[in-house]
């Protein structure tokens, strides 16, 4: 996947590196890259990777402008919606975000040009690293409705990719139905759908709110699971649960203190919505599990 995407000067150095726990690769124009291995972050070499500036390699222009390309199959058009929101899907899950130069027409954001910043994120699989909470989110009967935690590159979508198949291969009669609006949770790093041959349906590359609605009506899901709610998706998420659909969603917050101090979210938490609350961390790597919470955020495993 890499291969495809970066220069080959790039990716003959990167290739090297162990890609089991490299996370991210930040290319600045005019500054040396920047590779994530295990959480921690390295200058780029000819070698490899150092802790030193010294023989760093500069990221230029070219390199941009080369993973554009490939980013837009050399079709700006084709990735211009995304770019406006900062970021561009690829496949396999990998995500990509952009800094730029904002275009406005009429007060309304139309592209971006001169893209002086890219930051690759590579995504992973860590099987059953959800078992652990399993029980605490799933009983014989149903799922809770859950909420999980985390702060930005700390395994949420790596976490709820493997819980879909947990609740998958644990429940055999319940409907599943993945939102994935940007197209991740169902990437994997080798470019194979993630729920092949599993009793899930996929919703992706649209908003949450028609996929909650619509599929509501149309796929009547047992549960609908999807990454990174915002302000915008509390009414579809609230509408969905008062119609008796369970709900499993990630969030960005450390822990529980964050999610209180966001005001958007007050109206979830003072009614008491989500059942529990999945707290997450990349201290042992994408996905580990600090603590569940129950719905009065009370903490009821470590």
């Amino acid at each position: 996947m890499l291969e495809e995407l970066l220069p080959p000067q790039l990716y003959k150095i990167i290739k090297e590196l162990n890609y089991k726990y490299l996370t991210e690769i930040r290319i600045r124009v005019g500054q040396p890259i920047i590779v994530s291995i295990k959480g921690i972050n390295y200058y780029l070499t000819q070698f490899g990777v150092s802790n030193s500036k010294q023989n760093s390699i500069t990221a230029n222009k070219m390199h941009c402008e080369y993973i554009i390309r490939k980013l837009s199959d050399n079709s700006l058009y084709t990735i211009n919606d995304q770019m406006i929101n900062g970021y561009i899907t690829y496949k396999g899950g990998v995500r990509v975000g952009v800094a730029g130069e904002f275009v406005y027409i009429d007060n309304k954001i139309k592209t971006i040009k001169n893209i002086n910043s890219l930051n690759i994120r590579v995504p992973h699989e860590v099987d059953n690293c959800s078992l652990n909470v399993l029980r605490y989110i799933k009983n014989d009967e149903c799922v809770y409705n859950t909420l999980i935690l985390s702060p930005a590159g700390c395994g949420k979508t790596t976490f709820v990719r493997d819980l879909v198949k947990q609740i998958s291969l644990n429940s055999d009669l319940l409907n599943i139905l993945v939102v994935d609006e940007r197209s991740e949770i169902t990437g994997v790093y080798d470019g194979v759908i993630a729920f092949k041959n599993m009793r899930v349906d996929v919703l992706s590359n649209c908003t949450k709110s028609y996929a909650f609605d619509n599929g509501i009506r149309s796929l009547r899901p047992d549960v609908i699971i999807t990454d990174e709610i915002a302000q915008k998706d509390i009414d579809c998420i609230e509408n969905a649960m008062t119609c008796g659909v369970k709900v499993v969603a990630t969030i960005h917050a450390s822990n529980v203190q964050d999610l209180k101090n966001k005001p958007c979210f007050n109206r979830l938490l003072n009614n008491k919505l989500f059942d529990r609350f999945v707290v997450l961390s990349g201290a042992n790597g994408p996905g580990s599990i600090v603590g569940v919470y129950n719905e009065n955020l009370e903490c009821i495993a470590l």
